[in-house]
């Protein structure tokens, strides 16, 4: 006769439903960004136009197999949007958070915003210009241009508050010059008439002495003068 046995959890083996369901839900998160990069690719290889058969060829599956991880061509499109969303937040980090004069900053900004959109002038067509949704896309550049709206709307609070002036229009200010450098960087995307470098200085020119203008401050950088004018002769002092 075999001896008793004492049946306890410690010598039967127990399978969690819940670890097992969080695991699935880890390895479909991982897979699901695995593709989203590969979408990515993909957009750089197509263009904007891509479809949704090339894409699932970049990541080496079939359009069935995609849509089990995607709820359509458009939830697709918003991942995708969202990851170009944070690597352009990821590149414009810096300017944002460095402890720069304030003019400095503003122009940081605008050049950190148009190097990531010259860098990838395909993923920017694709999730603005190309949406599925119109929708998809508002709601992921609105997100992005609310951040950078914050900080400029802080240095033009700060500065027009440390002249003793009314700073309740920094906000609205901050808002409208996010949506100008955004037109004027679709714009130079696709015309290419100047480098980055002059429409960085064009745009932080005007920015700049607008905030000057407000507060009554024209004097000390005259309106769109990107380059110090040259000294008239005998100014200073020599004939």
């Amino acid at each position: 006769m075999l001896p008793a046995v004492t049946v306890t959890t410690g010598n039967v083996p127990y399978d969690d439903p819940t670890v097992k369901r969080n695991a699935r839900s880890e390895r479909r998160a991982e897979r699901r960004a695995e593709m989203v990069e590969a979408a990515m690719a993909a957009v750089r290889r197509h263009g904007a136009a891509v479809s949704v058969a090339e894409m699932a060829a970049s990541a080496g599956i079939t359009k069935p197999v995609l849509y089990r991880h995607f709820d359509d061509r458009a939830d697709l499109q918003r991942a995708v949007g969202q990851r170009a969303a944070e690597d352009l937040m990821e590149r414009m980090a810096p300017a944002l958070t460095e402890d720069l004069a304030p003019r400095d900053q503003i122009a940081a900004i605008i050049d950190a915003f148009l190097a990531g959109i010259e860098e990838e002038p395909e993923l920017w067509r694709f999730v603005v210009h190309a949406p599925v949704e119109r929708a998809t896309a508002t709601e992921i550049v609105e997100d992005v241009r609310g951040q950078i709206a914050t900080l400029l709307s802080q240095l033009i609070g700060a500065r027009l508050r440390a002249a003793g002036q009314d700073s309740g229009g920094a906000e609205a200010w901050a808002h409208g010059l996010v949506g100008m450098v955004q037109s004027a960087g679709d714009w130079w995307l696709e015309r290419r008439t100047m480098s980055r470098t002059d429409l960085t200085g064009y745009l932080t020119a005007l920015i700049w002495n607008g905030v000057l203008g407000a507060l009554g401050d024209q004097d000390q950088a005259p309106v769109l003068q990107m380059v110090p004018r040259e000294t008239p002769k005998g100014a200073d002092g020599v004939g």
